[in-house]
């Protein structure tokens, strides 16, 4: 559902991304760790539409991200760390505005967001404005208006910011939910914790390049630690702390 070939970005004489290639499955939950300025918001950046890469190709559910945009994007939700939403609008009304963008209608908008509405737990704040609620809420709001068309893709970087631990689980849980009906996530995350307990699979980006790809179990024997996930993560990035890029 994801392939990417052989991915470079560069900003003058730096290389944000260099030369990344790989694929992610259908139904497939792929977390994305890395230190700081390693490169992983540009991959999803590029993933997403926002930035053209150097060279290289992205392929969304077989679209290129560059030369057929808007079949890409249909198929495409993206979150970011820091999501825009409309401040002066509520909840509900953001969530019509989304759904009128991926040409949805006033039926299919009021059932999905019904659907999701309680699972979130947003009802006491459907008719207020966004500018009001705090960032978890926010957050949450940008998740369900993110899965409202039902994509094929999620792609999403560092979710659980702002969210309490009650609210971090029911996003979790909707995501596992999500891959097993066969919605393909790509996730970027600081949260080691995160990335073990959820993802099918893990990539390491650092200095720009794909270091390592595999299960907890696989990179633990990639980096001869047998240790925590932490372990094996300095390991392979030379002792770099791990922290939102």
């Amino acid at each position: 559902m994801i392939e990417i070939k052989n991915l470079v970005k560069k900003f003058g004489d730096l290389t944000a991304v260099n030369d990344i290639t790989l694929k992610v499955g259908r139904g497939e939950f792929f977390a994305v760790l890395g230190p700081n300025a390693a490169g992983k918001t540009t991959v999803i950046r590029i993933l997403a539409g926002l930035l053209k890469p150097t060279s290289g190709t992205a392929f969304i559910a077989g679209f290129n991200i560059q030369t057929d945009p808007l079949e890409a994007r249909r198929r495409l939700a993206y979150v970011p760390d820091f999501p825009f939403l409309y401040d002066k609008l509520t909840p509900w009304e953001f969530f019509r505005f989304t759904g009128q963008l991926f040409h949805m209608s006033e039926s299919h908008i009021e059932s999905a967001s019904r659907e999701l509405i309680p699972r979130f737990h947003l009802e006491p704040f459907i008719s207020k404005p966004i500018e009001g609620l705090s960032h978890g809420t926010k957050q949450r709001v940008a998740i369900v208006s993110a899965l409202l068309h039902d994509p094929e893709i999620l792609v999403i970087d560092e979710p659980m910011v702002g969210l309490d631990p009650q609210h971090a689980r029911v996003v979790k849980d909707i995501f596992k939910e999500r891959t097993r009906a066969g919605m393909t996530i790509f996730l970027s995350t600081h949260q080691l914790s995160v990335a073990e307990e959820m993802a099918d699979r893990i990539g390491i980006i650092h200095q720009g390049k794909l270091v390592a790809v595999g299960t907890g179990d696989e990179l633990r024997k990639q980096s001869g630690e047998r240790g925590a996930l932490e372990e094996v993560f300095l390991h392979v990035t030379g002792g770099n702390p791990l922290t939102p890029s």
